[in-house]
């Protein structure tokens, strides 16, 4: 199917058929994105209505409550916009395939409104933005409804090695929904946890390597790391060329590939939302990447009644090694300390308007300038060991790429695949969430980000089960310009195993 036909389909699905009635306020928690669209294009619900159902929730559960700390900035033009989107509908005006959907933003994501743009940052507390990011304009374009700002750990995680997940200067620690006192995981931290909470339908958050996949997985979500490029990063600050994407976090694998689709801009993605379909499993052969196994026992029982499920589905499932992953590790990484330096200076030349920091070592003062609230629970030690180091010139930059892409890439995840003739690998995202507590919380064990994210490959996470109140995803990742056959395969799994759970909001995981 072109992307023009699938366009005209989802704008035929919600086109105009009934005059406006008022409904009452959905439940946020239940209703998917396909079901709101339907009763916004019907006329039995207005996005007038649905977004102040989102905001009343905001102010109920984020900014009071267990008050998540999920939403950094609220859009005061929200009620607007979704009310001028109630009168193209009343006029008969073509619909977009999101027509007053809300969304929510990391904030690492440029809007030009009146919202700020911080990257959790103090620094740039109610600095603004002189235009959208390139996928913001998408999003409009669809009529979405862009909500807010989410938190997220700070400078996208880049700061010390001791940082908190989901913690920023600006929006302090975003709680996990589930059990308040375990991190959501980082960086898109209050993405996850807006949608999961019910806060709103979908959320953008975004990755380097785990940053949409392991909140996703704390959370209970469905999250996607498409492949890079998928969408334009214009205006996103980025830390790797190399790796970094932006992708949805949704409560339903369907809710995320309507995301995915809007969000879309490059010439290879193809349509995903028309590909979803129960049987998607049958047949196919699945690669279990033994060494990405997480060693906590209670997640890898869940991961052995996923894979019961997968074998039941008519999926054939084998054990296979990933080769290469101890040659690419530093080239990655070198791109990614270069890539924050550089595009941090870059971006802040082009978007904030009238910024009081212009490169990375203006934060690095302005963090010790404002220490007590800044650096309360850790430090900086990475951004000044970023700081310190020149920047790449342009063709080491070209061969740190050119490593990473053969050895993570083709002589790695695409060795295998072919090897042993596999339509996608599968593995255990992240251990459940750990404890906010800076006194008792753990290193995370490693989960299964590092293979696809390094090779700049897609990467979809469906939840798969709980350990006690707290879910854990089962991911799927494959070649380039995969992600209809991920997500069918992830739709699949969800139909037969419907292991999602509305959060209970309990203040601790034993509760």
């Amino acid at each position: 199917m072109e992307r023009r036909d699938f366009i005209q389909m989802a704008v035929a699905a919600c086109a105009h058929t009934a005059a406006p009635s008022r409904a009452a306020a959905p439940d946020p928690q239940q209703a998917s994105v396909a079901q709101l669209c339907s009763q916004i294009a019907d006329g039995s619900l207005d996005a007038a209505t649905l977004t102040a159902a989102c905001l009343d929730r905001i102010k109920a559960i984020d900014q009071a409550g267990p008050m998540l700390r999920a939403v950094l900035t609220v859009n005061p033009e929200a009620g607007a916009i979704a009310a001028a989107l109630d009168g193209k509908r009343r006029r008969g005006e073509p619909l977009g395939p999101l027509h007053g959907i809300p969304v929510v933003l990391k904030d690492n994501i440029a809007t030009g409104d009146t919202m700020p743009t911080t990257v959790g940052s103090l620094a740039l507390d109610g600095v603004r933005c002189s235009r959208d990011a390139a996928l913001v304009q998408r999003l409009r374009a669809a009529g979405a409804v862009i909500l807010g700002k989410s938190n997220l750990s700070e400078w996208c995680n880049a700061r010390s090695f001791n940082s908190i997940a989901g913690w920023s200067g600006k929006g302090g620690l975003t709680r996990n929904p589930h059990a308040l006192d375990r991190v959501c995981g980082g960086s898109s931290s209050g993405s996850a946890a807006a949608v999961a909470a019910g806060l709103v339908p979908l959320a953008i958050g975004t990755e380097t390597d785990g940053s949409i996949v392991c909140p996703a997985s704390i959370c209970g979500l469905v999250g996607v790391k498409p492949t890079v490029g998928w969408s334009s990063l214009a205006g996103v600050l980025t830390i790797s060329d190399a790796q970094d994407a932006a992708g949805p976090l949704a409560r339903t694998v369907h809710d995320a590939a309507l995301l995915l689709d809007a969000m879309a801009s490059a010439p290879e993605a193809r349509p995903v939302a028309a590909q979803l379909r129960s049987g998607s499993l049958r047949g196919r052969r699945l690669g279990i990447a033994t060494e990405y196994l997480v060693r906590d026992a209670a997640t890898r029982a869940v991961f052995a009644q996923a894979l019961d499920v997968l074998k039941a589905r008519g999926a054939t499932l084998v054990e296979v090694r990933i080769p290469n992953r101890d040659r690419y590790g530093d080239s990655g990484m070198q791109l990614m300390v270069h890539g924050l330096k550089a595009n941090l200076a870059a971006w802040l030349a082009e978007y904030p308007v009238e910024p009081p920091i212009r490169n990375l070592a203006d934060v690095i003062a302005f963090n010790k300038a404002h220490a007590a609230r800044e650096m309360a629970h850790f430090g900086q030690e990475v951004l000044e060991a970023i700081e310190s180091r020149a920047l790449m010139s342009a063709d080491a930059v070209q061969r740190a790429r050119a490593t990473l892409r053969r050895y993570a890439a083709t002589e790695g995840m695409d060795a295998v695949l072919q090897k042993e003739r596999l339509d996608a690998l599968v593995g255990t995202t992240s251990i459940p969430g750990w404890p906010s507590d800076p006194a008792r919380r753990q290193r995370p064990d490693s989960g299964f980000t590092s293979p696809a994210a390094a090779a700049g490959y897609p990467h979809v996470t469906v939840p798969a089960g709980h350990v006690g109140l707290l879910p854990v995803g089962l991911s799927f990742v494959g070649t380039t310009w995969s992600e209809a056959e991920l997500m069918a395969m992830a739709y699949d799994f969800e139909q037969a195993t419907q292991a999602r759970r509305a959060p209970r909001f309990a203040p601790a995981q034993a509760a």
